[in-house]
């Protein structure tokens, strides 16, 4: 289906919606591991919710910076300069952090929310504003 969908494309854009396709799969995935071991730790092991996202988003940094260049963004960019790639995978991972403790706080902290509010946005917002910051920023 993707392939068929892929011919109908015009050739400059078919790279651009593998890539969307790819991190889409990736970033569903990497994401509700994360958004599972936040609620885990926020519900489970009674950690405050802030900690738990923090903790949650540490161990899923790797896994994803990991994922995302030998998947998500594979036939993309050089792979010559490493340190450069991920300081500015950190620095576009730090804006998604930041704007996923912002939910995290304005859901749950500041409204008294169920701590699977923040997960919405997490999931469904911050991959978006992320995918095109990595494929021109970080993977280019």
């Amino acid at each position: 289906m993707i392939a068929r969908l892929l011919t109908m494309l015009p050739e400059e854009s078919r790279p651009v919606v593998l890539q969307v396709f790819r991190y889409a799969i990736a970033g569903l995935i990497i994401t509700l591991a994360l958004s599972a071991t936040y609620w885990g730790l926020t519900d489970l092991a009674g950690l405050d919710p802030m900690l738990s996202f923090t903790v949650a988003f540490l161990v899923f940094w790797v896994v994803s910076y990991v994922t995302h260049g030998a998947f998500s963004f594979k036939d993309h960019g050089a792979r010559d300069r490493q340190h450069v790639r991920v300081t500015r995978y950190l620095a576009v991972t730090m804006l998604g952090f930041a704007l996923n403790q912002f939910f995290v706080w304005s859901l749950v902290k500041h409204l008294h929310g169920p701590t699977w509010w923040p997960i919405i946005p997490v999931v469904f917002v911050t991959p978006l504003a992320l995918f095109a910051l990595m494929r021109k920023y970080v993977y280019a």
